[in-house]
């Protein structure tokens, strides 16, 4: 079977229940451009680059860990993501699909191009913390932020297959999302993988890559990703993993967050892992200059001062332990809700 490239229209695609072909993309698009909400301009000027004559789209990433960039993307290789996707999710032609994701980003531009390639039944709404509110359709599956997963949980049960990326799934989502009647999966990618190219159940410890994506790690015990069909080089990540195939491993945490306190390398992201049950706001550890230790290890905390869970700290080990609390009124963040902790520290 031919290989679809990204000229391709799969016959049974549907936007918001129109069956639309390359052409009927590119009048949508103008009419978005023109007359569209906020949230469907950017829909409009990813369509009319979809259909140019060029072979790449150009994205931002998303700035989370570094300097946001324009990085240049070949559209065969989201083509290629698309089926992987298709693949590793069982979605067929006709499947209901929900994105509420912003296109501006590349997850919501992923979900059109696995619409269009897929051929599948596509309800496009805006990308709002409530995606699910107004809207009693039910779906064979859809892609969210954790924070629009965790304001639908009681509508959950109307999606059957749900992807959650962007940032971190914590302890008390988890939980949640295991109850659910249907499926949910956290995945792991960035723009430069083009969306995903990993994912495991909520609730598993190991991931698992998708078709045609192999992996490894570096000297610094970093992911390295060879997916030939998505990039021509092997993609050199900043993710401390435990790798346990070549196919599976677990995220630990970004080597550009590792904290020496002392001589003793703690990773911030373990040590959140053990404080999500307990705490009710958001919050990171990070590491500060310290004259004796180097860099020592503080809590920091979203929101008014207020006084801690007592034994908040008890099942940290001796130098896991914050040695000062501080409060942030907001903390910054990414247009998809990722914290910035160098910046939100800064304030």
């Amino acid at each position: 079977m031919n290989t679809p490239t990204y000229l391709n229209v799969h016959n049974q695609f549907k936007l918001n229940g129109f069956h639309l072909d390359r052409d009927d993309l590119c009048r949508v698009a103008y009419s978005f451009i023109k007359e569209g909400d906020d949230f469907e301009r950017p829909v409009g000027h990813f369509l009319l680059d979809w259909f140019d004559h060029n072979d790449y789209i150009e994205m931002n990433t998303s700035g989370s860990t570094g300097i946001p960039k324009v990085i240049r993307v070949e559209k065969q290789a989201m083509v290629n993501s698309a089926l992987a996707t298709g693949n590793f999710f069982d979605l067929s032609p006709g499947d209901k699909v929900l994105n509420c994701l912003p296109v501006k980003y590349v997850a919501g531009k992923m979900m059109l191009v696995r619409g269009f390639i897929l051929g599948l039944d596509m309800d496009f709404v805006a990308p709002t913390a409530y995606p699910l509110k107004n809207n009693d359709a039910s779906y064979d599956f859809s892609a969210m932020v954790p924070l629009q997963a965790q304001n639908s949980l009681e509508e959950l049960h109307r999606v059957k297959k749900l992807i959650v990326g962007g940032a971190k799934i914590n302890a008390s989502l988890e939980k949640e999302l295991k109850k659910l009647s249907g499926q949910a999966f956290e995945t792991y990618g960035m723009t430069e993988t083009v969306s995903h190219i990993a994912a495991k159940k909520v609730g598993d410890r190991s991931f698992t890559v998708l078709p045609n994506v192999t992996i490894a790690v570096d000297d610094r015990n970093c992911l390295l990703i060879t997916a030939p069909e998505i990039s021509s080089e092997v993609i050199i990540t900043n993710d401390l993993v435990d790798l346990i195939s070549d196919t599976q491993f677990i995220w630990k945490g970004r080597i550009d967050n590792v904290i020496n306190s002392g001589g003793i390398k703690l990773s911030p992201e373990q040590i959140e892992e053990k404080l999500y049950k307990r705490m009710e706001r958001r919050f990171f550890v990070a590491g500060i200059a310290d004259k004796d230790l180097g860099e020592k290890l503080i809590l920091v905390v979203e929101g008014e001062p207020y006084t801690l869970p007592e034994g908040l700290f008890d099942k940290l080990d001796k130098y896991e332990k914050p040695k000062e609390v501080v409060f942030v009124d907001h903390f910054k963040e990414t247009g998809n809700g990722k914290i910035i902790r160098k910046d939100s520290l800064a304030q």
